[in-house]
């Protein structure tokens, strides 16, 4: 056991910024005019001559949206719970409002930072949302940076990255470390599916490191810094996380191979214009918390926490029933888990972080803990039985009232084949097998759950050869049909896929092309879709 560093404290019941990607999403409106003297970095002196570009006018709907959403948010229940937020607390009156833009741009210009930190009217929006309109939702991000802003500082110190980086999760996720957008970014840093792999993190049936507050900070510093070394430039490099390399290419090119972030501005995508102005004002808000007298606000739990390693199945329900500890914080400990279980072995350990109080009751009572109810929630000591998933993932079918079916995989086999002759879903051959990206290997043993009264018809299917099992749902007996091979597009540079090649190990071969804008030319979900000899299209030739 040893004093927890790599986390502090995630509020998973929070659902606060479920969808926190909020504003870029809703910038696309705004009523500027684009002139010489639009922008004006923070190192560059504020002097009257600067007054055209303060005509500017953004529009205002885009708080009148921020609004709504968190007046929703901030009155749930759950966050008047943890926070003890008195909805009847007197609200401070006198703090500052309307500052000039030279009071602005010259804290601005104040903040030891690497990356630019421009001022411009739609910033100034931005920093009025947070230090004037929405102080309620800032006091309480204040509070949990607190725990997690450390977490990011050591990893970005890690890899010599700025610091001022940590106030990108402010924009991605408002801290929530479940936070889930509509198109399925999750976590701390937003992770997508395809992204997330491709940053080695772990996704499966009972874990998505996604939500790991430690594993996705370093995933997302190590994919920050390869953008950066794409472009040298952290705008870039900060819009390009957001909308990814190949937008942010086609905006260069389409401005006539500009690459200052304000310059292609109105190239970018809807979504991601915001970004970066959400990002300075982020970094002015926490810098001048005090200067606009926002008092952070802390939430009323037990926030001294350690972790312990477990290397054996082990369900939320029975550290419940034995430690003094509700599964809601228990839930909230450990955000990263995504059924109440973690799928431990003993070759393969995984961390519970527990508060401090209750820690050395279980290191104490962790082979009761662990025996307590263990047929009911691990039969036979599998991770077969189906249990209740904390958010809106997949959930396998029931198994009760089913017979149990083993076999043999064969050469030749895969996924799709098996789960078709067996007629389950594919989806649950990978969660009763805990299946990770379709990997099975000749001689693996894989449970199959059939209907009771056809047990004995497919206990034959081991012994059937393969055209046996095709023929058996009237399929084809060749294992594997040539690939239809469609003309190649002259516009287009194309890669010949090569044995254990993925999509990110193809994306660094080419300057600032991504593995998701691979994935989008050649309509891929995934890693599953490539064959050798596959020709993929890369970009457009020059």
């Amino acid at each position: 056991m040893k004093q927890i560093s790599r986390f502090l404290f995630s509020l998973s019941a929070i659902l606060f910024f479920g969808n926190f990607c909020w504003a870029q999403q809703h910038i696309d409106s705004l009523a500027v005019q684009v002139t010489d003297t639009m922008f004006v970095s923070a190192d560059t002196t504020f002097s009257a001559d600067t007054t055209d570009f303060f005509s500017m006018e953004p529009d205002d709907k885009l708080n009148a949206i921020f609004s709504e959403k968190m007046d929703s948010l901030m009155g749930s229940w759950d966050i008047q719970k943890r926070f003890n937020l008195d909805t009847s607390e007197v609200k401070l009156l006198d703090y500052p409002r309307n500052l000039p833009d030279s009071v602005y741009l010259k804290r601005l210009q104040d903040i030891e930072q690497v990356i630019d930190l421009t001022y411009n009217q739609v910033v100034k929006n931005y920093i009025k949302m947070y230090t004037e309109k929405r102080r309620d939702l800032v006091e309480v991000m204040l509070g949990l940076s607190a725990y997690y802003f450390p977490v990011f500082e050591e990893t970005l110190d890690k890899y010599d990255m700025p610091l001022e980086i940590k106030y990108l999760a402010i924009i991605e996720s408002a801290l929530n470390p479940t936070a889930r957008s509509r198109v399925g970014a999750n976590g701390l840093w937003q992770f997508m599916y395809g992204t997330a792999k491709n940053m080695k993190l772990e996704i499966t049936s009972f874990v998505d490191e996604r939500r790991d507050p430690v594993k996705a900070t370093d995933a997302a510093a190590r994919y920050l810094q390869k953008l950066y070394d794409i472009y040298g430039d952290w705008h870039l490099a900060i819009a390009a996380y957001n909308c990814g390399p190949g937008n942010v290419n086609r905006a260069i090119r389409r401005s006539g191979g500009k690459t200052n972030y304000w310059e292609i501005y109105y190239r970018l995508p809807r979504e991601t214009r915001g970004y970066v102005p959400a990002f300075i004002a982020a970094t002015y808000a926490f810098e001048y918390h005090k200067e606009h007298q926002l008092i952070a606000r802390y939430p009323e739990i037990e926030l001294s926490v350690d972790t312990v390693m477990v290397n054996d199945y082990l369900h939320f329900n029975q550290v419940c029933a034995k430690v003094n500890i509700e599964k809601e914080e228990l839930r909230a400990l450990n955000p990263m888990y995504r059924r109440d279980v973690i799928p431990a072995k003993q070759s393969k350990p995984y961390p519970l972080v527990l508060p401090n109080d209750v820690i050395l009751d279980f290191v104490g009572l962790d082979t009761t803990i662990y025996a307590f109810e263990r047929e009911k929630y691990f039969p036979n000591n599998t991770l077969i039985n189906p249990t209740t998933s904390t958010s809106s993932y997949f959930t396998p079918v029931d198994i009760k009232g089913k017979a149990k079916v083993v076999y043999t995989v064969k050469s030749g086999d895969n996924v799709g084949y098996i789960s078709s002759w067996f007629k389950v879903r594919a989806s649950d051959l990978r969660y009763w097998n805990n299946i990770n990206r379709d990997m099975i290997r000749v001689g693996q043993k894989l449970a199959i759950y059939v209907p009771e009264k056809e047990k004995d018809k497919y206990e034959k299917v081991n012994a059937m050869s393969f055209a046996q099992k095709q023929a058996s749902i009237g399929k084809s007996s060749t294992p594997t049909k040539a690939r239809e091979t469609k003309p190649l597009d002259p516009a287009y540079e194309y890669y010949t896929v090569r044995k254990g090649d993925t999509l990110w190990d193809i994306a660094q071969k080419y300057a600032g092309i991504s593995a998701d804008e691979i994935m989008r030319l050649n309509n891929l979900k995934n890693d599953r879709g490539l064959f050798i000899g596959q020709k993929l299209k890369i970009k457009k030739k020059s």
